[in-house]
């Protein structure tokens, strides 16, 4: 594949300019910043100088300073403290009973007090509306997905219906099985399904893996080079154990498809499968928490089958991204430059002024599915998304990548020269980034779906 062997990963080589230094690194660091140069004239001079597009991850980074932060905070509410006490020595709120007759009951003065002083202990708490109707809300939505899941056989299409605005975390697991089409929706079938497909896995590690005959060391040298790529900044991605899981889902996968075999960028679509897979299984805590030796062996096999399984699914509606030359990602990269001259004008020509290239950015969204660009949780809740949409990780991601690509556009209108848009686009500060944002884009692109993906002649009236 055209994107193997690549010495530094995560720049572009020097046919768009020198290397952009490392996610979180700026000029001020005094490492060289992509400068422009000459642009390559078709895809395959970019193939021949382009790397992996790996950096580190946006979504396990921490928000520097926060000791500032908590001390302004504590000096502020200090502040607050004693002003309040203030104004309740000049309105005279007491909790005497000679004032409270005067003044009305004593629950009425203690509300009062409530009101001006939050030091005050709170005898007659105060619901918070927000977070009760939030609570409310989660607990109809988890009534619903149970409901349909309790059916026999389950309703894949309402399931999907469901899937669209979040599933609940304990039922994520076995609805993902449900959608990729890995878990039969008859309830007599799925245990048997299950062990089937599982043991099937393991024979084929037995045979394509631990083989001897017939071992592809280009393709496993490739893969080996990659796991240690895939999210670097969690702890438990870098275990051998779980390495070696991955090592296994990739090359199996890698020899029974041919046509693409492996290419850089796959091993990051194994994560989110295995995350919520293993979820089941360690109690729903985020990977960080997580001792791997606290796992029983036959949990991590059937993780590891299942991970192998889904992603199988998943790559099957995707499979001209990874074949030669990638022609998937090629023109989906040309639909979003065409989708954006339609969404916003201003941005567009602010590229084209400075020359930036889609292909020198959306490449990687395309081809990683935004995994490198958002926190692994957004991935997740993306992928609920995805999956109950038709062709949602090909078509329905194109407007998802429009949407992101527009949620940036002031902060990219601002940037004056080539090197400063390029910079802004690998390093996107999403790692504050919950569901909140993810639901955002997701509106917007699901309104420029319904805008463009049944009127294709709307990207073409007036798109000059």
């Amino acid at each position: 594949m055209w994107n193997r062997n690549s010495r530094v990963p995560g720049s572009v080589q020097p046919v768009y300019g020198a290397q952009h230094p490392p996610l979180g690194l700026s000029q001020s660091t005094g490492t060289s910043s992509p400068a422009k140069n000459q642009k390559a004239k078709n895809f395959d001079e970019f193939q021949q100088c382009t790397h992996d597009a790996w950096e580190f991850s946006n979504d396990d980074l921490t928000a520097l300073g926060l000791g500032k932060v908590f001390q302004d905070v504590a000096e502020s509410t200090a502040n607050s403290v004693i002003e309040n006490h203030k104004k309740i020595n000049k309105t005279g709120f007491s909790s005497s009973p000679t004032n409270a007759a005067n003044n009305g009951s004593s629950r009425q003065q203690s509300k009062a007090r409530q009101e001006f002083d939050p030091d005050v202990p709170e005898t007659y708490p105060r619901p918070n509306s927000r977070e009760r109707d939030k609570n409310e809300r989660e607990a109809i939505k988890l009534r619903k997905f149970e409901e349909v899941l309790s059916e026999d056989p389950i309703n894949i299409e309402k399931l999907r219906a469901l899937c669209w605005n979040g599933i609940p975390i304990k039922l994520r697991p076995i609805s993902w099985r449900l959608l990729t089409g890995y878990l039969p929706t008859s309830k007599s079938r799925q245990k048997e399904t299950l062990e089937r497909k599982r043991k099937e896995y393991f024979l084929f590690v037995d045979k394509i893996f631990n083989g001897t005959t017939d071992f592809n060391q280009d393709t496993y040298r490739q893969i080996k080079i990659d796991i240690p790529r895939t999210k670097p900044l969690i702890p438990l991605f870098q275990k051998p154990q779980i390495q070696l899981m991955f090592e296994r889902i990739l090359y199996i996968w890698s020899i029974r498809h041919p046509a693409s075999g492996y290419v850089q960028g796959i091993n990051d679509l194994v994560v989110p499968f295995f995350t919520v897979f293993l979820s089941e299984v360690n109690g729903y805590k985020y990977v960080d928490d997580l001792d791997i030796s606290e796992l029983k062996e036959e949990h991590l096999r059937s993780i590891e089958a299942d991970a192998f399984w889904c992603l199988t699914k998943l790559l099957d509606g995707i499979q001209d991204n990874y074949t030669f030359a990638q022609p998937g990602i090629q023109s989906k990269v040309s639909a979003l430059k065409d989708l954006m001259k339609r969404i916003d004008c201003g941005l567009h020509e602010h590229l084209e002024d400075l020359e930036v290239e889609y292909l020198q950015f959306a490449f990687r969204w395309m081809n990683n599915l935004l995994m490198r660009e958002i926190p692994l949780q957004c991935s997740i809740r993306l992928w609920d998304t995805y999956q109950s949409e038709p062709e949602g990780f090909s078509n329905f991601h194109l407007y998802v990548c429009a949407a992101f690509l527009k949620y940036w556009s002031r902060e990219l209108k601002e940037e004056k020269d080539f090197q400063g848009v390029l910079l802004k686009l690998q390093n996107l500060p999403t790692y504050h980034w919950r569901d909140n944002e993810i639901n955002q884009i997701l509106a917007q692109a699901y309104e420029l779906k319904c805008m463009f993906a049944d009127a294709p002649s709307h990207l073409q009236n007036n798109s000059s």
